[in-house]
This record gives structure tokens, C-alpha cells and sequence, in this order.
């Protein structure tokens, strides 16, 4: 990947509301120029998506947990059930399968504890093959996730 790319790539997951022109500045691009390689890593894949940061506190989201799944059985036919039914969920936010101990990680948001159980109660106590659960509750966030380290394509 050309190292423009990967500045472009750089100053749009700290800010993808950036203008193009403030974006080609940065990079020292011209706009069009910038504006071409933007399509193009949105053509390729590169880039995804783009979404809104919400402030969980804003939003009335005052309890994150993130719970270890253990299934009854690693079967790709059980896995796979478990995964159709983790996607049925939007109270799922985050769905990991993850080496160690647990074959899952996910991570909810609710209100308080109330909402978690009830999260708990419609969502979780219904997925299928689930033979234990651990869950952990955030007691507060130190570092929050805001885009991949891209030092090692410089």
C-alpha cells in the first residue's frame, strides 16, 4: 500500500468529517488527487464503512459488559447456530470467537443493571449451545478503540 494511502487512511479514522480539501492538505494532496484515492480505497474494501462516535453517556448507556461464552461443544453445526443467533441480537454489539479458555466474546451496553438483565434475560439466556457464561462489567474505560495502529505499512 502507497504510504499516501496510508495517511489518508491515518487522518480518516481520527476524523472522517473532514472536508477533502482539509483532508488533501494534511497529506499533501491536491483535493481531486485525494478525492481518487479515497474512491478508490472505498472500491477496494480498504475502507468499509463510515459511522458516528456516540458518547455512551449522551445516550443514556451507563453499563458496558463484556461477556465469555464457553459452548457445549466446538461442532461447526453448534458454532455456527450460536453465530446466526448472536447476529438476531442488536444488543449485541461486538462478537469475537477467541482462543483460551472461553470460545466467545461479546460485548453489550445498557442503561443500568436493569436494562443489562434484561439484555440478559431476551438475548443471552437465549442463545443456542451455551454451556457457560462469565461476564465482566466495565468499571471504567481508560483507552477507547479509535482505529487501527497503521505504523507497520509506513
Amino acid at each position: 500500500m502507497h504510504s499516501t494511502d496510508v495517511r489518508i487512511l491515518s487522518e480518516l479514522q481520527k476524523d472522517s468529517k473532514r472536508s477533502i480539501a482539509e483532508l488533501s492538505e494534511r497529506v499533501g494532496l491536491s483535493s481531486s488527487a485525494c478525492h481518487r484515492r479515497i474512491h478508490a480505497l472505498e472500491d477496494s474494501g480498504v475502507i468499509a464503512g463510515y459511522a458516528a462516535q456516540l458518547a455512551p453517556d449522551k445516550m443514556d448507556i451507563g453499563l458496558q459488559a463484556r461477556i465469555d461464552i464457553t459452548l457445549d461443544n466446538q461442532s461447526r453445526a453448534c458454532m455456527q447456530q450460536f453465530e446466526e443467533a448472536v447476529m438476531r441480537y442488536e444488543e449485541i454489539l461486538e462478537c469475537d470467537l477467541v482462543s483460551g479458555e472461553a470460545d466467545y466474546r461479546l460485548r453489550v451496553a445498557a442503561p443500568d443493571l436493569a436494562g443489562f438483565d434484561d439484555i440478559h434475560r431476551r438475548c443471552l439466556a437465549e442463545l443456542p449451545g451455551v454451556s457457560a457464561m462469565h461476564t465482566s462489567f466495565v468499571l471504567r474505560s481508560i483507552k477507547q478503540w479509535h482505529g487501527y495502529s497503521l505504523k507497520h505499512l509506513y
